[in-house]
């Protein structure tokens, strides 16, 4: 049985894993975090000690992921990372942080199938297609840009090989920022508008030719319960930080 703390559990995507893990036979809900939630602790560190959880699953905000991810890890608890905002150094320093305790973290820009499966396919398009770009849409109240799918993307395709771009940034005549962010070598563009919840678009490019690949989630957390309690269930297996739902598919 694995006992497992989710922060943010009467969040959107928080209250569907908390229900999930309490419905799921090899899994226990040992507590949930949360600001005001009836029954939670109200932080990672008091929830950990207090219920002696094996697994934390964070959903909650940009501000203090790496917070609570580091508690978790410090006192040898792994972790299931939901929440966006983490850069590339901050995953460096929890996978340190993560291999000095021995114990292993999942992070995700996205726990869907469907998104697991676009970065899947877009690392093997950049193997054979010279040039991209990344669109990436979210709500217009999202606060983190780019979306931790669009960084995870971009970061993954950085494996691969740099994009080729014919006008250098520093050549651009007009608006250099309407080029967008430079994320691993990628240009991501963010939209924030409302009517989305979180989409990501990667479009590839050769002479003559266009290949487009994109992810849209819907307006319910349904799609990432599978996906989290996947990872909750490899973590104890694991040692450092894995990136990315499908390196466990």
């Amino acid at each position: 049985m694995i006992r497992v703390c989710v922060a943010g559990s009467t969040g959107w995507t928080g209250r569907a894993i908390a229900a999930a893990v309490e419905a799921a036979d090899d899994l226990e809900l040992a507590a949930g975090v949360s600001r005001s939630g009836p029954g939670t602790y109200t932080s990672v560190a008091e929830a950990l000690v207090a219920a002696g959880a094996d697994v934390l699953v964070d959903y909650t905000h940009a501000a203090v992921v790496k917070e609570n991810v580091l508690t978790a890890v410090d006192r040898g608890v792994g972790a299931v990372v939901g929440s966006s905002g983490l850069s590339a150094a901050d995953y460096e320093e929890i996978d340190a942080r993560a291999r000095e305790q021995g114990v292993g973290v999942v992070a995700a820009g996205n726990f869907s199938l469907t998104a697991a499966l676009m970065l899947r396919f877009a690392v093997e398009a950049a193997r054979h297609l010279p040039s991209w770009e990344v669109i990436d849409y979210a709500s217009a109240g999202k606060e983190d840009a780019p979306s931790g799918t669009s960084r995870e993307l971009a970061e993954r395709l950085a494996d691969v090989r740099p994009p080729t771009i014919e006008v250098p940034l520093a050549d651009v005549h007009g608006a250099r920022e309407a080029r967008g962010a430079t994320v691993a070598g990628t240009q991501v563009h963010s939209l924030r508008l409302p009517s989305f919840v979180v989409s990501t678009e990667v479009v590839f490019a050769a002479a003559g030719q266009r290949l487009s690949l994109r992810h849209d989630a819907g307006d319910t957390p349904a799609p990432y319960v599978a996906g989290t309690l996947l990872a909750v269930r490899a973590v104890p297996t694991l040692r450092g930080l894995t990136r990315g739902l499908d390196r466990l598919l």
